[in-house]
């Protein structure tokens, strides 16, 4: 059961970060749509909705968005689908319903780290940079990595450039949790993979991406996936379904970004 003791709307993000950090208990509140997922007790819930971080905006040199920024405003902007594809667009369009997306931020998206993340994927493969309040910058990939600590991310940057993306996940049904997912890109020739789902959280598969990017045979890449992604049987899938199911989701992305066997 969830319960919550105080509600806190502080001002700005250094004070909603003291807030954070006094307590062990304190906790931030993003679209909220997590909350249910563990029973626990809340001390002071701290509320960012009125900061001003739902937005999406481009620079001469990157993007950036906003924590607060919804799933539905990721899908419907204009700046986003100009870019990469339209693939953060796509990686989010099967999630549950509409209702759903309109409250999930990509703040608390991102920093729940779920397995069954799509949009941690497909940001993994654009090599995403999180601002955190206390931490600064870190690398999505790196954060990924991380042990769980106490933090506020206060925007996610992309870097701007024409390379090519690609992102697909596999359902038993239309809105249901994803059995694998998969992004690949390739910015002249740099080939990033990654893979989530498995049902462990999304991670880059670095000698499969080095591999592509050193133009290896198409088989050689795909055998390599599972020495960095760690694939595992759950209610959805078993580990061997699991395995195959990657190579082919990632030869198919490979020929979507243009790669040449």
């Amino acid at each position: 059961m969830l319960t919550i003791d105080n509600y806190i709307k502080p001002e700005n993000l250094t004070e909603a970060f003291l807030y954070l950090k006094r307590n062990r208990s304190n906790s931030i509140l993003g679209g909220g749509c997590y909350l249910r997922l563990g029973n626990r007790n809340i001390t002071n819930a701290i509320e960012l909705s009125h900061l001003g971080l739902d937005y999406i905006k481009e620079s001469a040199g990157e993007i950036e968005i906003g924590a607060m920024t919804t799933l539905r405003e990721i899908e419907k902007s204009e700046i986003l689908n100009s870019y990469f594809n339209g693939v953060l667009a796509r990686s989010v369009e099967h999630i549950v319903g509409t209702q759903i997306r309109n409250s999930i931020t990509i703040g608390g998206a991102v920093f729940s780290k779920h397995g069954f993340s799509d949009i941690l994927t497909a940001l993994l493969a654009l090599d995403a940079k999180i601002h955190f309040v206390g931490a600064g910058v870190l690398s999505l990939s790196e954060y990924t990595k991380r042990k769980p600590f106490k933090d506020i991310i206060e925007k996610i940057t992309i870097e701007k450039s024409d390379l090519k993306a690609g992102f697909t996940s596999f359902r038993k049904t239309e809105g249901d949790y994803p059995i694998l997912n998969a992004a690949v890109s390739n910015k002249d020739g740099k080939i990033l993979i990654s893979v989530g789902a498995a049902p462990s959280r999304a991670k880059i598969a670095i000698e499969a991406s080095c591999l592509a990017s050193e133009k290896a045979d198409i088989n050689e890449i795909l055998n390599s996936i599972q020495k960095d992604i760690i694939f595992g049987t759950n209610l959805y899938a078993s580990k061997e379904y699991r395995e195959k199911l990657s190579r082919v989701l990632v030869k198919r992305l490979l020929t979507e970004v243009g790669y040449d066997f």
